[in-house]
């Protein structure tokens, strides 16, 4: 089963927890055990699992990533969005989580962000959910 996810961003930088929305499709999907395949089909947007219990990680996250790779250096790439480029090289573009009980097996802390990277535009996540 595949299936899209749409994402509206709304900053050029920003982090979404799209948890909840990939726990609906694996509730629709029926599969009680197997794995969700996420993938985010973009250059210049990432995938990450981290802690979703505190909003100041995802904060820390982004002010290291826009330290390490600035908006503007002596990028060779004419469109302006080369930090965008390298941060979602760094971040991932798919993650694997598998589901138990037709829950996500996440960590107690643990949530799936959708990072935009040079925003705001409309994205998509797609999902392939396979049962065991």
């Amino acid at each position: 089963m595949i299936k899209n996810i749409n994402v509206k961003t709304k900053a050029r930088t920003e982090f979404i927890d799209i948890t909840s929305g990939i726990q609906e499709i694996v509730d629709e999907s029926g599969v009680k055990n197997g794995v969700c395949y996420i993938f985010v089909p973009h250059t210049t947007a990432a995938l990450t699992i981290n802690e979703g219990a505190d909003p100041s990680v995802v904060t820390d996250i982004v002010s290291a990533l826009n330290k390490l790779i600035p908006h503007s250096a002596d990028y060779l790439h004419m469109e302006g969005n080369s930090d965008a480029h390298i941060k979602t090289s760094l971040t991932g573009s798919s993650g694997t989580v598998i589901i138990e009980g037709g829950k996500l097996l996440l960590g107690t802390w643990q949530a799936i962000f959708f990072c935009e990277f040079d925003g705001a535009r409309h994205r998509r996540v797609t999902l392939k959910i396979i049962g065991d």
